[in-house]
């Protein structure tokens, strides 16, 4: 563990968020990725170091359920800076691990420059074994590091008990086809592992007799529990998963690579046509006797970079890659506050029509 124990969850709302007139409340939700995820923690990073943002609820799935876990944790016991520096450890610790394992690029993967493994012997050979065999013959003892870093970084029974922020994980009912949302009471190491578990790399994980895989497939990430969970009408997407791609894909990786990114955004994209048509109700006038709520929404990506990466770079942990990752989180979040934060509370600064419908 990390050293705190559960007397250490004392700070609230107003001992962690920053307070005054122009200190503006945003909702974050944070897309799922695998190593790209280390954007979307170069993007809270910077936010948090901002005392003009305060963060009432956060909506995460797979990497974006564990980099929520992680700054919730943080906020708990030391409010921002110490998320910061959870967050910074988490991703540390897994790439350290990582580096043990034999997923690792090649020189000519480095000498790409993209953060691809696809000529990594490793991704290879897990490539090709998991379309033979599932892991519960390949990986029978079900081993995860994730699990040793989310355990070390992070106590859960202090982060069920978190007031300084809403936190929500999705993760797919293998058996039933249906979103989980795991709000804080539900949180556990196993809560975050369902909303970060691929089917073809691990088994199901159980929780009260129901078995999950990672959250992704039915929302990634859920908008909705920010709708219901919050007040705040200002939510804020990290999106790492590209929708825009510049030509269709002609070569087996390729192709492969397109099904991964529009798999991985489907349910983002009904969400959003939902969220578009309920705004265009509010707009008109019609708010059901104020049953409709109208959202105003963000949107933080790096589509340009993104979209040439690959699905092998997802499992990419390496610490040279992570850090590339981290630091465009920051610089797209530095322009973004340069240009949207008046924005925030008044408007949209997405074009939901244009983007996703």
């Amino acid at each position: 563990m990390t050293g705190n124990t559960a007397a250490a969850c004392s700070l609230g709302r107003q001992d962690v968020w920053p307070q005054g007139p122009q200190v503006k409340t945003v909702n974050l939700a944070l897309q799922g990725g695998g190593a790209h995820g280390a954007f979307t923690w170069g993007v809270l990073d910077r936010l948090l170091e901002d005392d003009r943002i305060a963060i009432d609820a956060v909506t995460g799935t797979s990497a974006g359920a564990v980099n929520g876990a992680a700054m919730a944790y943080g906020l708990a016991v030391g409010g921002r800076e110490k998320a910061r520096e959870v967050l910074s450890s988490v991703w540390r610790q897994a790439s350290v691990l990582s580096a043990l394992s034999p997923l690792q690029p090649t020189m000519l993967d480095r000498m790409m420059g993209l953060g691809r493994m696809d000529y990594s012997p490793g991704y290879r050979a897990l490539e090709y074994m998991s379309r033979l065999f599932s892991p519960y013959e390949f990986n029978s003892l079900d081993i995860n590091p994730l699990r040793a870093v989310l355990s070390s970084e992070i106590d859960f029974d202090v982060l069920k008990d978190c007031a300084a922020v809403k936190l929500f994980v999705s993760a797919t009912n293998v058996r039933r086809g249906r979103i989980k949302i795991f709000d804080l009471a539900e949180m556990s190491v196993d809560a975050i592992l369902a909303s970060a578990c691929l089917p073809y790399i691990h088994r199901a994980v159980e929780i009260d007799g129901e078995a999950y895989w990672d959250g992704g497939y039915m929302g990634n990430p859920a908008i909705y529990p920010l709708i219901y969970g919050s007040d705040c009408r200002d939510v804020l997407l990290v999106q790492i998963n590209p929708i825009n791609i510049e030509e269709t894909p002609t070569t087996a990786q390729a192709i492969i690579d397109r099904l991964n990114t529009i798999t991985f955004n489907a349910g983002l994209m009904r969400e959003m046509r939902a969220v578009q048509f309920v705004s265009e109700l509010v707009d008109k006038g019609f708010d059901d006797g104020g049953k409709l709520k109208r959202m105003l929404m963000h949107v933080i990506d790096a589509e340009d970079f993104m979209r040439e990466l690959g699905t092998s770079s997802k499992l990419n942990a390496d610490w040279g890659f992570l850090h590339r990752l981290f630091e465009l989180g920051r610089a797209r979040t530095d322009d973004w506050l340069a240009e949207n934060f008046e924005a925030l509370g008044k408007r949209d600064t997405v074009d939901l029509e244009a983007s996703y419908l």
